[in-house]
């Protein structure tokens, strides 16, 4: 196998790796929403983690085999992987929009990268590394901010973190251009130092954010941003700092803009659609809580409940309601025959049914009346001292 080819087959087993790895982030992401950026009980997680570093592995083998101008847009292939490896997986069939948006995307991708040439064996100053390092620590802190301000929309927040992924990454590749090419030089390891903590941090700071980006928006849009964003503004730094330059010249650039149009057009392709569904799946839900909220069956005039519910006679128990009480709105009372009865707003209160005697609701003859005399001399003995008889004393034993 020739050099050509064996970067070519590096490249695209490193794409699948790379679709690999999202579809099990955003599985993870679907399944761990108290786990935005770190879940790191999850299995799945780490196996994500496994794929993404064996993917960075294969493109940069890739490179070592093959141009640049090959290597490039073969990674951009990622995003039209996932979709059918994400419906043969996991069950997650992609849309005709969705399709549409991520082929936009990959091929203004490719086109664009195929028409950027490397520069030679250019690095970078120490001022301009530490400017490069603060500026994106600074726009990947702002897009996170941005992106959290946006939590009420979970597509605009997946797309802001995404692309603070992607750039992280794609200034994480840069570092380490610059890093290969000091050791080739003989640059001491220790000076290195430095650098390598940059794309340790960047690097790391991509993964926990590409892991928040995949929640609650899909795969398709976080995915597509990633990808392309990394090349993007690795190729924007290449461009501005390592003199890189496009091919042909006026029309190579032309060219190269009108790409980057069509990427950028799959992406917008790709959210729209993402947030599209989101409103159809809002209006469903609206609509299932309408159906819910109104009357499921009408009740007939002749089956209605009775305003009134009438309680046994033998089982009511005497209340006492005053005429206010019933009167007030919205009060209830249960009158002597165990109706009860209420009144709210301006309605009329029924009268509640006269109370029957004692006498009457107690069943057998009446209780005669104790004398009034007994109570007379009940007072008329107080304060009489009363003597007990002394109880004769027994011998004890007789």
């Amino acid at each position: 196998m020739s050099a050509l080819a064996l970067s070519v087959v590096l490249s695209l087993v490193s794409a699948v790796a790379y679709a690999g790895g999202a579809i099990l982030q955003e599985r993870v992401a679907a399944t761990t929403p108290d786990r935005r950026y770190a879940p790191l009980r999850r299995a799945s997680w780490w196996a994500a983690i496994a794929l993404n570093g064996l993917g960075a592995l294969l493109h940069v083998v890739a490179l070592a085999y093959g141009p640049l101008s090959l290597v490039q847009p073969l990674g951009a292939l990622t995003i039209v992987f996932a979709l059918p490896m994400a419906a043969v997986f996991v069950r997650r069939k992609a849309g005709a929009t969705a399709w549409r948006g991520a082929i936009m995307a990959t091929v203004g991708l490719a086109g664009l990268l195929s028409l950027t040439s490397a520069s030679g064996s250019t690095s970078l100053d120490g001022a301009e590394r530490v400017m490069l390092a603060l500026t994106t620590g600074g726009g990947v802190l702002a897009l996170t901010v941005a992106a959290h301000a946006a939590h009420r929309h979970p597509v605009v927040r997946s797309v802001l973190l995404a692309c603070a992924a992607g750039a992280a990454f794609g200034i994480a590749s840069v570092f380490t251009k610059t890093v290969a090419v000091d050791m080739d030089r003989g640059v001491a390891l220790l000076q290195q130092l430095p650098s390598l903590g940059v794309i340790a941090g960047l690097a790391a700071a991509g993964v926990l954010i590409s892991q928040a980006s995949y929640r609650g928006a899909g795969l398709a849009a976080p995915l597509s941003t990633v990808t392309v964003v990394n090349p993007v503004v690795a190729a924007a730094v290449g461009l501005t700092l390592f003199e890189e330059t496009f091919r042909y010249g006026a029309v190579g650039t032309a060219l190269a803009l009108g790409c980057g149009v069509v990427a950028a057009g799959g992406l917008i392709l790709l959210t729209t659609e993402r947030l599209a569904r989101e409103a159809a799946s809002g209006a469903e839900g609206s609509t299932v809580l309408e159906a819910l909220a109104a009357p499921a069956v009408a009740v007939p005039e002749g089956l209605a409940a009775p305003a009134a519910v009438t309680v046994p006679e033998a089982l009511a128990t005497p209340a006492v309601a005053g005429p206010d009480a019933l009167a007030a709105p919205g009060a209830a009372a249960v009158s002597g025959a165990g109706q009860l009865v209420a009144a709210s707003g301006k309605a009329a209160v029924r009268p509640p049914k006269p109370v029957p005697p004692v006498d009457a609701a107690l069943p057998g003859p009446p209780l005669p009346a104790l004398p009034s005399q007994l109570t007379v001399a009940a007072l008329g003995h107080r304060g009489v001292r009363h003597r007990q008889p002394r109880r004769s004393r027994e011998p004890i034993g007789s």
